[in-house]
């Protein structure tokens, strides 16, 4: 039950970060500055991912495969093609959205209901991130993995607030009001509380499948920053998303290593 706690606590911060993020719309104009900040924020939530995939994801789950005596590696590879594998399948049946392409609006599914379900799609391993590193904290005396877990958290919680921002404000830019894009914006973080307490709950029943549950999260969010972050935070002209892809892996990377 602590863990359960733990664990939701932890992704109702993510959560919280993910409104206040979404919560930059009442301050921004609605002009082409907005445009680079949106840019500089999906460079640093990739980056953020990027980092939190490897420290707090495949290292951990390489560490355990090798305590239960299997091939170090084999876990994190196959757990990262599945993690892949499964957003791709998710990305055939109901495409992300792309601004470059028209015609990836289909099913009548509309611009606006296809932007929350691709950012809110890939909180979901996120969640399930946060919820397996504070399944490991359970049973263990040594202070080594709440520590590591609160770092996933806190920089998970650091990327969400710039992917709320991403999310509110290009949906401001289309005319849709400050209280509705707001809402949007926060409303795409409520999967990741769910997510995580349910994989505490399952966590202590599938010890064995913990490598590869770690490897399969950092996969799903390895997919989204190549396949939608990255691209979408160099539109245009110039080194913002790039700058922002450095920033946000510098700061994970610092908090991992730090606080792990």
């Amino acid at each position: 039950m602590n863990t359960i706690l733990l664990a939701l606590g932890a992704t109702g911060f993510t959560f919280a970060l993910t409104a206040l993020g979404a919560a930059m719309v009442f301050f921004m104009r609605k002009d082409h500055s907005t445009e680079s900040v949106q840019r500089v924020f999906l460079g640093f939530a990739a980056g953020v991912m990027i980092a939190a995939s490897v420290w707090s994801l495949l290292i951990p789950s390489i560490e355990q495969a090798r305590e239960q005596g299997r091939i170090a590696w084999l876990p994190a590879a196959v757990g990262i093609i599945a993690g892949v594998l499964f957003l791709m399948l998710f990305d055939k049946l109901i495409p992300f959205f792309h601004p470059a392409d028209e015609n990836s609006v289909r099913r009548g599914i509309g611009k606006t209901a296809l932007l929350v379900f691709a950012v809110t799609l890939h909180n979901i391993p996120e969640g399930m991130a946060v919820g397996l590193a504070f399944a490991l904290t359970s049973g263990s005396s040594s202070p080594e993995p709440l520590a590591a877990a609160s770092a996933l958290a806190v920089g998970i919680g650091i990327q969400n607030f710039p992917e709320g921002a991403a999310i509110s404000l290009p949906l401001r830019q289309t005319g849709m009001s400050r209280k509705k894009a707001f809402a949007c914006g926060a409303l795409s973080g409520i999967v990741e509380p769910i997510a995580g307490v349910l994989t505490v709950i399952m966590a202590g029943h599938i010890a064995a499948l913990m490598p590869w549950l770690l490897a399969f999260a950092a996969g799903a969010m390895l997919y989204v920053v190549v396949e939608e972050l990255i691209p979408e935070a160099h539109l245009g002209s110039g080194h913002l998303g790039t700058m922002g892809v450095m920033l946000g892996f510098l700061i994970m990377m610092i908090l991992d290593v730090a606080l792990g």
